[in-house]
């Protein structure tokens, strides 16, 4: 594991060469609508409910009213989002924490900008869980010592929060074994026994307890009740050459996440935009909080847990220089 991050991250950063030889434009294109000028802009993001508040954003014209026409590409987590904003394919990203800040400590030009999504704090009940069959003999987090569990992304936010969890719950974090499974193919993958247990975010574990998995543990909750989940992120280049084109995309965002925090029904409905999930399922999905910004104490104790598990390389992020 520890290899493939050393690959990504010479990736990141190759990417990250690429782009300073690339073009000097760092706003995206413009095109005519209603007889002015809108500034396109592209954004990565993950096909979860964590980001919602973007899609409702752009439904609600919090960002057309402020000259932004978004188009959106999904990718499998924030640790591939993150070459694509470096390398210009994306002018924004939305990437967990734990992958920004490994972004930093391997000298790759990020910066957050606004919050994204955090824990809503209830433990069982929370954004993300790890589930198990309903027969598992896996009853409790330290159970998964010895076992298999999907993650979305190896080496990142998923595996070090749940090795917390074992670790809370008098288990070996260090006997767990990770597998790496795009979410949305990890209902399929527990039911058909491919591992023992996964981590899922939503709509994956509304739709693995449909097929009778149960939740065993809520890393994200356990970790820090309030802990800053994912950010919305862009590159050094485009913070620095077109500081209004990111105050516009902040403030577009930050109404978005006070529209989606007052409007739970409508949060869950646009996920029928970007994701294939029945009505059903919309009705019992569990929503992550979106607080306007981020959560700096909960911060320091994911980099912390990131640190002990060796994810950062033996450097230390510096938290308030990439979240502030």
């Amino acid at each position: 594991m520890r290899r493939r991050v050393l690959g990504l991250a010479v990736a990141v950063v190759t990417l990250a060469g690429a782009a300073g030889c690339g073009s000097s434009d760092s706003g995206g294109g413009t095109s005519s609508a209603s007889g002015g000028k809108k500034t396109q802009v592209t954004v990565g993001v993950i096909p979860i409910v964590d980001v919602a508040p973007l899609y409702l954003g752009q439904k609600q014209g919090f960002f057309a009213r402020r000259g932004i026409e978004l188009k959106m590409v999904t990718a499998q987590g924030g640790a591939a989002i993150i070459p694509g904003v470096v390398s210009g394919q994306f002018q924004f990203g939305f990437s967990n924490t734990t992958s920004l800040m490994l972004a930093q400590t391997k000298g790759v030009p990020v910066k957050s900008v606004v919050n994204g999504a955090a824990s809503n704090g209830k433990v069982g009940a929370d954004v993300t869980g790890v589930l198990v069959k309903k027969d598992s003999p896996v009853k409790t987090a330290k159970d998964l010592a010895g076992r298999s569990v999907a993650v979305n992304t190896l080496q990142n936010i998923g595996d070090t929060t749940v090795r917390e969890s074992v670790r809370e719950d008098g288990g070996d974090p260090a006997k767990v074994k990770f597998v790496e499974i795009p979410f949305d193919q990890m209902p399929a993958a527990l039911d058909g026994g491919r591992v023992d247990a996964a981590w899922m975010g939503e709509p994956a574990q509304t739709v693995a307890k449909a097929q009778g998995a149960r939740v065993i543990a809520s890393p994200f909750a356990e970790t820090d009740p309030k802990l800053t989940v994912a950010t919305w992120f862009t590159s050094a280049k485009i913070a620095q050459q077109n500081p209004e084109l990111v105050k516009k995309f902040t403030e577009a965002m930050t109404e978005s996440l006070a529209y989606a925090t007052g409007h739970p029904d409508e949060a869950r409905q646009i996920l029928t935009v970007y994701t294939k999930i029945s009505g059903d399922v919309l009705a019992r999905l569990i929503l992550p909080n979106w607080p306007p910004q981020v959560d700096v104490a909960s911060l320091e104790k994911l980099a912390a847990l990131g640190e002990k598990d060796g994810i950062f390389g033996g450097k230390k992020p510096d938290i308030q220089a990439l979240f502030s």
